[in-house]
């Protein structure tokens, strides 16, 4: 792939031939569960360019769905894969030690912003890393409820199902799920639930868990844990007030509940800080689940705790191909390089797109709202400002649109483009995406 490719080129019709016949054996072969929201059949990829198997590149916004942090194929993740590839593959830390395990834990320790102390459960994914907050919550609490957040994901399997509220068809034909999680609203400004205002919202979510939930659904001294992401993110890059999470860790202290951050997506230097909730003054949760970003690709899903919680025995909860040699070796690369540059670049990039998005506005009056953090941003499609109600067919044909421009981009939410693009783009790739998508939008509403 040529390296100097940093902006899209379209060559054939889209899907191209080789993609067509590659598609149509996939109909026939894979599960018929995955979302695809467009036919790209990806070949190779480098930075922030992703090549079909017709020869086409596409500017990637989607990151592989905010994971590939450091961009595709950085030199130097592959190089440390390549490395440890030649010494060590697999092992399995559930039953023998190897050194890069305690090493990245220690890594991830170092990087809280209050320190502490705090020990790690390697896994595969994001939702296995809600899994093992899940147990190890009601393990340290000796309760078994849960509260968790309308619109959120935490992920497919059925500990981490049961947290998700994103869509009903994630949840339909799998019940009934596992037992004790109630949702409560997600304090969305622009949005607001329970007839609040944007000034008001995130105190209204507060009293109506403290007097509505905890006196009438649930009782509090049988919550184990509050499951939260400081930024949603699957249900519309929706960024909560100020002070709002520092309000819910209050209500938490005082009924004796354990505070998780789902950083899945947020996490990891998406939006210039190492953890989302870092944005957040008083937020400082007891369980924390990383994955996606942290590897730059390779499967990795991360549980964190508190010393003093991670109590839990030999065999109270392992994982076969969890903290994989391979894996570790590709983490300890990409928080390198977080940490060296690229969240850096996500403040400083992240203004500048963010700003060009807003500047949209004045051209597009689909589109109701701009917002997030760093690299992590969203744009809320509405069939008109004042009402704000959802535009998802629009949505879904702008995405669409600006695939067929060589942009990648993905829906979250109801009607949201959420631009998760690698942490390492520049200012010529985010005008290239923001032009893009504004004519997409002059395309599909014309």
């Amino acid at each position: 792939m040529a390296a100097q490719v940093r902006l899209p080129q379209i060559v054939t019709s889209l899907p191209g031939p080789r993609a067509k016949a590659i598609i149509a054996s996939d109909d026939r072969y894979v599960s018929p569960s995955y979302t695809r929201s467009y036919p790209l059949v990806a070949s190779r990829a480098h930075g922030a360019i992703v090549e079909d198997v017709d020869g086409n590149f596409f500017l990637d916004f989607s990151a592989g769905i905010a994971v590939c942090s450091t961009g595709h194929c950085h030199p130097d993740v592959v190089r440390a894969i390549q490395d440890q590839a030649e010494h060590l593959i697999h092992m399995s830390g559930t039953d023998f030690y190897y050194e890069h395990m305690p090493k990245l834990a220690q890594k991830l320790e170092s990087l809280m912003p209050e320190g502490g102390e705090w020990k790690c459960f390697f896994g595969n994914s994001g939702t296995e890393a809600i899994e093992a907050s899940m147990k190890l919550a009601r393990y340290a609490t000796h309760r078994h409820q849960f509260i968790a957040f309308q619109n959120a994901f935490h992920g497919r399997t059925m500990g981490a199902l049961s947290l998700t509220s994103s869509r009903p068809i994630q949840r339909k034909g799998f019940g009934p799920l596992v037992p004790g999680v109630t949702h409560i609203p997600y304090p969305n400004p622009y949005r607001c639930p329970l007839g609040a205002t944007p000034e008001t919202v995130g105190d209204a979510v507060l009293e109506y868990l403290e007097n509505i939930v905890f006196k009438t659904t649930v009782h509090p001294e049988e919550v184990a844990a509050i499951v939260v992401e400081a930024i949603q993110g699957e249900g519309g890059y929706v960024v909560p007030p100020q002070d709002f999470l520092a309000g819910l860790e209050r209500i938490a202290r005082k009924h004796g509940i354990l505070m998780v951050a789902d950083e899945v997506q947020c996490g990891m230097g998406r939006t210039g800080k190492m953890f989302a909730f870092e944005h957040f003054h008083g937020s400082h949760p007891d369980i924390i689940a990383l994955a996606k970003g942290i590897a730059s690709g390779m499967p990795l899903g991360v549980m964190m705790a508190r010393s003093e919680f991670m109590t839990w025995g030999p065999g109270a909860h392992a994982s076969t191909f969890g903290g994989n040699p391979v894996c570790l070796a590709a983490a300890l690369e990409t928080v390198r390089l977080l940490e060296s540059e690229y969240m850096l670049n996500a403040v400083n990039v992240g203004i500048h797109l963010k700003l060009r998005l807003q500047q949209l506005m004045d051209l597009h009056p689909v589109i109701g709202d701009v917002r997030g953090v760093g690299l992590m941003l969203g744009v809320d499609i509405v069939t008109d400002r004042d009402s704000k109600a959802h535009a998802t067919e629009l949505r879904n044909l702008l995405v669409s649109e600006c695939f067929k421009r060589g942009l990648l981009v993905l829906g979250a939410g109801a009607s949201t483009i959420r631009l998760s693009p690698p942490l390492l783009i520049d200012v010529e790739q985010a005008d290239c995406a923001a032009q893009i998508l504004s004519e997409a939008i002059f395309a599909a509403t014309a």
